[in-house]
């Protein structure tokens, strides 16, 4: 069985045949860390996490790559409005992207490169451009020559005059060519920046991850992956710097997963329907919250809302009780002499079955379907009078493995212990006394998401488990 992808650049499925036989170099783009990541963001962490996941199951040897852009125009006014310096914010927004993608079940990046880690680097990648001929220093700014590139327009698939209709030169801006584009800015007064042969200044978006992707894997890479909207102009630009430089193909496939609505309508600001990352996982679990995510192809849209969001939990833990179910009959189960070949026989058709899914463009829909016929043909096989733990060891693994693949937990929520409990209470009261509002609030948060409430009394704190 051969694993298929969609590839964006040729809008179709391929057969995936990576460029060096059981290796795939895969480059993802990361978040801009100057806030919490929204939904939006997870989604493509959450997919292409799985992608990642199933290319390790299938056995391939997986270098994966993903960035975060550490300096761009978003931290510098973050970092104006809050009164800190640009490093101060990134660094409190990477560490915070982290515990959020974690707690949704993704596995760190092989390497998580950043901007100002890789600075000389980029110099070095816009001086290759102009030496070239592809791009042009004005006034301390650096442009690409995006008609130069005889393929622009080749991923989002359109035409250089069509591109040309939306095109302008905005004010301060010094362009041969409406179409140019960025690769160094100038810096402003007070602006964070750092010394290059046209002066002080920083990278413009898209270069970063041109010069990062060939540093970390290399001239050509297997997958490049990342949400829909980054297609076009970030991908496409992408595809113009490090192609005009290596003169090869800068990726095998492209992989671009579409896009969050929340109640049918685009995810925005103005609209007030901006969800975070971090605070839906202070009320929802975040294995729901990725089960979601995987319940819709990747390249489909998806609508998020909460009564969404509690059919999902439902369905997991119909999952997760025929799992538990099966554990507890093994318990009063035997080694049979009897012929158990048809259970088995069944647990091995559900594998085939789930391969042949995400082989087919990595379609978690209908993996988990699978994975519903197998909790299906679990929770039949207990209702047995005699079942052998031959059996049930088999079905026992292959939930392991499908959710393995998908990033899921079948552990159960570990309960705090009543003398746990007393024990961050007393951390809490000492907390309290020493003045520390800081941790004694932090504590009351911890408990929170244990599900403990506390009531602050005259008599003292006392606590009871939420309903």
């Amino acid at each position: 069985m051969t694993i298929e992808i969609y590839n964006t650049l040729t809008r179709k499925k391929e057969p995936f045949i990576p460029l060096e036989e059981g290796k795939v170099k895969m480059y993802v783009c990361g978040p801009t860390v100057y806030n919490y990541i929204h939904i939006g963001n997870a989604r493509p962490a959450i997919v292409f996490d799985t992608v990642r996941r199933y290319l390790d199951y299938r056995g391939y040897d997986v270098t994966f790559v993903s960035n975060f852009t550490d300096v761009d125009d978003k931290l510098i006014r973050a970092a104006n409005e809050l009164g800190e310096d640009v490093p101060t914010i990134s660094k409190r927004f990477i560490q915070a992207y982290h515990e959020d993608v974690e707690a949704l079940g993704c596995q760190r990046a092989d390497i998580h490169p950043t901007v100002t880690e890789n600075i000389q680097t980029i110099i070095e990648f816009i001086e290759a451009l102009i030496e070239k001929g592809y791009a042009y220093e004005s006034q301390g700014d650096v442009y690409y020559r995006t008609r130069k590139f005889e393929g622009y327009g080749k991923l989002s698939h359109q035409s250089v005059d069509e591109l040309k209709l939306g095109a302008r030169i905005e004010v301060g801006e010094k362009k041969e060519d409406a179409l140019d584009f960025v690769l160094w800015k100038a810096a402003k007064e007070g602006e964070i920046s750092w010394s290059s042969p046209w002066g002080e200044g920083r990278p413009g978006w898209h270069i970063e991850c041109s010069a990062m992707a060939k540093r970390y894997l290399g001239e050509t890479i297997d997958i490049h992956a990342g949400g829909q909207d980054l297609t076009f102009p970030h991908h496409e630009n992408e595809i113009a710097q490090s192609e005009a430089v290596s003169g090869k193909p800068f990726a095998k496939y492209w992989m671009h997963n579409g896009y969050i609505n929340i109640d049918n309508e685009k995810m925005s600001k103005s609209l007030g329907n901006f969800v975070l990352v971090h605070d839906i996982i202070k009320e929802q679990d975040p294995q729901v919250l990725r089960f979601f995510m995987l319940s819709v192809h990747y390249r489909h849209p998806i609508n998020y809302n909460l009564e969404l969001l509690s059919n999902a939990a439902s369905a997991l833990d119909r999952i997760k009780t025929a799992y538990h179910n099966l554990q507890h009959r093994r318990e009063s189960s035997m080694n049979l002499d009897q012929d158990q070949a048809k259970w088995l026989d069944k647990i091995q058709s559900l594998k085939e079955d789930f391969i042949t899914a995400m082989d087919d463009d990595f379609n978690t829909a209908n993996g988990i379907s699978v994975l519903f016929e197998l909790s299906k043909q679990a929770n039949y096989y207990v209702l047995e009078k005699n079942t052998s733990t031959e059996t049930i060891d088999a079905f026992l693994q292959q939930f392991k493995e499908f959710f393995s693949v998908l990033g899921l937990s079948l552990e159960a929520e570990k309960e705090l212990l009543d003398e746990e409990i007393e024990a961050l209470l007393e951390k809490r009261i000492q907390a309290r006394k020493d003045r520390n509002f800081q941790l004694a609030d932090e504590i009351r948060d911890q408990l929170k998401d244990m599900n403990i409430i506390l009531e602050d009394t005259a008599q003292g704190t006392r606590w009871k488990r939420g309903s």
